[in-house]
């Protein structure tokens, strides 16, 4: 997304955004159609995807019930189990989100086809990419990718290094998530 919006959340971070157990949440995206997009080991909602859950979510804390959301919506159940688009709520991620996602998901499906255990330097890759094409990641990405807390990050400032890459607060991103320019350390 070009205007600094989210372009993706993991999955596992919507509980604590609705405050919800996990089943009701993975209950929510079924209801929407909506199906996570998998990174790596990690499921994934596009902003769009986002946008639909915190209005359902919206709607049910005044009153509505998720059934009335679907009817108002036009969302017809899911088939067979598996969560479907409906064609209300299509949505189209912009070139640039699909370019990353398919290049991360062929990134992580050769490290997995090559060895039973994930490879603990796959983040390498990703953040050589993010430094070679200039992309802002966002604090909730780059925790993910180096297996901290984003209130660790937070901790550390407009800057701070890892990894032999340095990452510097470039502006915001929706939701006040800070979006971060990734470069190399010099020596």
């Amino acid at each position: 997304m070009s205007n600094g919006e989210i372009d993706r959340l993991p999955v596992n971070q919507l509980s604590e955004r609705y405050n919800l157990a996990r089943s009701a949440v993975y209950t929510r995206m079924e209801a929407l159609g909506i199906k996570p997009t998998r990174i790596g080991n990690k499921s994934h909602v596009n902003a769009e995807q986002l946008k639909q859950l915190d209005e359902l979510h919206e709607f049910i804390n005044s009153g509505g019930t998720t059934a009335e959301f679907q009817e108002r919506r036009g969302i017809s159940k899911p088939k067979d189990g598996f969560a479907e688009q409906s064609s209300g709520l299509s949505v189209v991620q912009p070139d640039f989100a699909k370019l990353i996602a398919a290049i991360v998901a062929e990134v992580a499906s050769r490290f997995q086809s090559s060895a039973s255990e994930p490879d603990p330097y796959a983040y390498y890759e990703v953040l050589e990419r993010a430094y070679q094409n200039g992309w802002l990641l966002s604090t909730s990405e780059i925790a993910d990718l180096l297996d901290l807390l984003p209130s660790d990050i937070r901790h550390y400032g407009d800057s701070f290094s890892e990894a032999g890459f340095v990452f510097t607060k470039a502006g915001y991103r929706a939701g006040g998530e800070v979006a971060w320019r990734v470069s190399k350390l010099v020596k």
